[in-house]
């Protein structure tokens, strides 16, 4: 055997293992005016007795149950022995809560296991996302009990549990209400491991019934009679071939048995359904959760936020780029909406789009001073760049800086259609139309749109100033209305 395809494989099934014992479940819708019980379970209640009866405070219980009904809690992480997620409290930035819970032992899943093999029921219960009470009060004991969560959060609250870490405990009752199993995930086994050991212990227990009872049929009768004193019946001798199913061929020395689907059957190939179109692109894209700040990280949650958000939007814009295909003629090709950028321009639009209705905040000051520093430029550079993108993208960034000699056309028709509507008169010069006098100017870009600046009377400090527009006398009015 090539140990290098051994390696390749045994590296891929740890692969599976490893994905196997971790879960991840997108943040629970809102559940606006539940009253009463949280858990709709037996054992998800039971989940929630264990949270209650440890519990110091109940207000914090309280206020963590309104934060989970309220949607507080993101992302859920489920790992052997842990519970994680982010909520988010009164800060902008949401705190890291965990809950702890105590792994089963190999001892403890072995009598676990044999315990579901020896019942098929309760296997089938477990598939259809119940978890018997026979199996979860059994000898190994599933559900935790008073004492057994260990609350963590990242908030200066040191209350056992805080309403974060409460929150947290609440929306897992949710989880454990739709998939038991995400409770075995906790105490230390996932689903595909659990199953497939199951597997195992199944066939090698419908194995030895087997041997069993071909033991005891064939075991010799009194002389001359068969079981209940019946005759005899004759025996295959040993080497003959017994009756076969047909289309198997008979081996010797067995008995007939119930025969299943021929491998070659099952497996052949046959017509399958057509897949179902592919659901619409979302009107925008959606916004990544805010992280929570952390010391000694490798790197700056802001930044990871802005990269992620920024993500969203060019996936988004990809895919509601792609046309659907012509019938008879396939899908037409897709040209990227995101053509490659030098640094500074993919900086500049970076910083444009992934906060795109944000004032001069404070957030915003020092984002603009970090990409100043990096760049060589001023922050007065940076702003006035992100307000050309935000008016034009890339060719409102490039008439930020650059002049161009337009053909003979609509540049020059713009002059007549704006004295015709008696509006002020512009001088030319390049593609500029400026009335220095008024601090007001017109750009005309190479996609024949209209870019109004303004600047201080007197002074050349212009600043892109509103949305472009193809009409001259538009982009104009829309910049004296200001």
């Amino acid at each position: 055997m090539n140990p290098r395809r051994t390696s390749g494989r045994a590296a891929a099934a740890d692969r599976l293992a490893r994905a196997d014992r971790s879960r991840t479940f997108p943040p629970l819708p809102v559940r606006p005016g539940a009253r009463g019980l949280f858990a709709e379970s037996w054992w998800g209640s039971a989940w929630l007795d264990a949270l209650e009866t440890a519990a110091l405070d109940s207000a914090r219980l309280a206020r963590g149950r309104t934060y989970a009904r309220d949607g507080h809690v993101d992302t859920i992480n489920v790992t052997p022995g842990r519970i994680a997620a982010t909520v988010r409290g009164s800060r902008p930035r949401p705190y890291s809560a965990d809950i702890r819970l105590r792994t089963l032992s190999d001892q403890e899943w072995d009598g676990f296991l044999d315990a579901i093999a020896a019942e098929p029921d309760q296997l089938t219960a477990l598939l259809a996302k119940k978890l018997p009470r026979a199996l979860a009060d059994g000898e190994t004991c599933l559900l935790p009990g008073p004492g057994d969560l260990v609350p963590r959060c990242s908030c200066p609250d040191h209350g056992r549990p805080c309403k974060h870490a409460a929150a947290l405990c609440f929306q897992v009752a949710r989880l454990l209400d739709a998939d038991p199993f995400v409770l075995l995930l906790m105490r230390g086994r996932g689903e595909r491991e659990l199953l497939d050991d199951l597997s195992r212990r199944n066939a090698a227990r419908t194995a030895h019934e087997a041997r069993a009872h071909t033991v005891a049929t064939t075991s010799p009768p009194p002389q001359g009679q068969g079981h209940e004193g019946r005759p005899a019946t004759p025996t295959a001798a040993p080497g003959t071939a017994t009756e076969a199913a047909p289309g198997e061929r008979a081996v010797p020395g067995t008995t007939p048995t119930s025969h299943g689907v021929l491998a070659r059957v099952a497996l052949a190939d046959r017509p399958r359904p057509p897949l179902p179109p592919p659901l619409p692109a979302p009107p925008q894209p959606g916004r990544p959760p805010a992280l929570p700040d952390g010391d000694g990280l490798p790197f700056d949650p802001a930044a990871l936020e802005f990269l992620a958000a920024d993500a969203a939007a060019r996936a988004h814009a990809c895919v509601t780029a792609v046309a659907p295909p012509s019938p008879g003629f396939g899908r037409p090709p897709v040209h990227s909406p995101f053509p490659s950028l030098p640094p500074w321009e993919d900086a500049i639009r970076l910083t444009a789009t992934a906060h795109p209705t944000a004032g001069l905040t404070a957030t915003t000051r020092a984002l603009y001073r970090d990409l100043a520093a990096a760049t060589g430029r001023t922050t007065t550079d940076v702003a006035r760049a992100v307000a050309a993108w935000r008016q034009g993208g890339p060719e409102g960034l490039t008439l930020l800086d650059t002049a161009w000699n337009p053909p003979a056309g609509d540049f020059d028709r713009a002059r007549s259609a704006l004295l015709a509507a008696d509006l002020p008169s512009l001088r030319p010069r390049h593609n500029h139309l400026t009335d220095p006098e008024r601090g007001i100017q017109l750009r005309f870009g190479h996609d024949h749109r209209w870019y109004p600046y303004e600047s201080e009377p007197g002074t050349e400090d212009w600043w892109p100033t509103g949305p472009a527009d193809s009409d001259p006398v538009g982009a104009l009015t829309a910049l004296l209305a200001r």
